[in-house]
């Protein structure tokens, strides 16, 4: 069978996913990033349980986007992957995700806090909070759970493509953060600086309640993102 997918996509999600450890993002195997080919109709992503030490090319894995079948390679893909397909579908603006267990960024998802926005670093990628979800439901856990857990991160921003560029990443209650971007290197990108604003909040929270001026977050998502850039409420969720 002749490759799906480009050697170009192949390089960027095995760059990706090998910055993940680099970057403290993952204990174990405890991550994955995808990066999407939309004319093909398929995904590449890191196959299940191969630590990255070892991790080449030849061992990811390429998903059919409609079905969530395998169309190239020999092992099995990420237990995530029908959380990835899932977004993709959803997110039309989407060509990559990454998926970790980072330390301060579960702290926030295991209680069920979204992570505020309390000062410019955090303002200058994400465009309020990043959200939480609802609780997976009984029946959302005993059957199709991967599927389930995009699909509450779906219902999170209500469908909304724009919405999911203004703030690139949510909180699965009780699991972890899901980021996304353009392509496979910004999801990562993202994912960092999930993991890296996590942190700040936890300790400025430590210290006491703050409440930044709105004035200060719209200066900073705006120079990011562009005149017209429109910055959501500190609270919004």
């Amino acid at each position: 069978m002749g490759k799906t997918v480009s050697d170009e996509l192949r390089n960027e999600v095995l760059r990706a996913n090998l910055r993940i450890p680099e970057a403290g993002l993952a204990t174990l195997t405890w991550g994955n990033v995808s990066g999407v080919d939309r004319d093909a109709g398929v995904f590449v992503i890191k196959p299940s349980g191969v630590s990255y030490e070892v991790l080449g090319e030849e061992h990811l894995v390429v998903v059919a986007l409609e079905d969530g079948r395998v169309v190239e390679g020999d092992l099995r893909p990420s237990t995530d992957t029908e959380t990835h397909r899932s977004l993709y579908r959803a997110f039309p603006s989407i060509g990559g995700i990454t998926h970790t267990h980072s330390t301060h960024a579960v702290a926030f998802a295991q209680a069920c806090r979204s992570i505020p926005v309390l000062g410019t670093t955090h303002a200058d990628t994400f465009n309020g909070p990043v959200p939480v979800t609802a609780a997976l439901t009984a029946e959302q856990c005993a059957e199709d759970y991967e599927y389930n857990t995009g699909q509450v991160i779906v219902d999170l921003l209500d469908g909304d493509d724009t919405r999911a560029v203004e703030v690139p990443g949510a909180l699965v209650a009780h699991h972890g953060p899901f980021t996304w971007g353009a392509d496979a290197a910004k999801s990562l990108e993202h994912a960092v600086v999930c993991e890296a604003v996590a942190e700040m909040a936890l300790h400025t929270l430590a210290l006491g309640t703050v409440v930044p001026p709105q004035h200060l977050l719209d200066r900073h998502f705006t120079r990011k993102h562009g005149p017209g850039a429109y910055y959501g409420n500190p609270g919004r969720v």
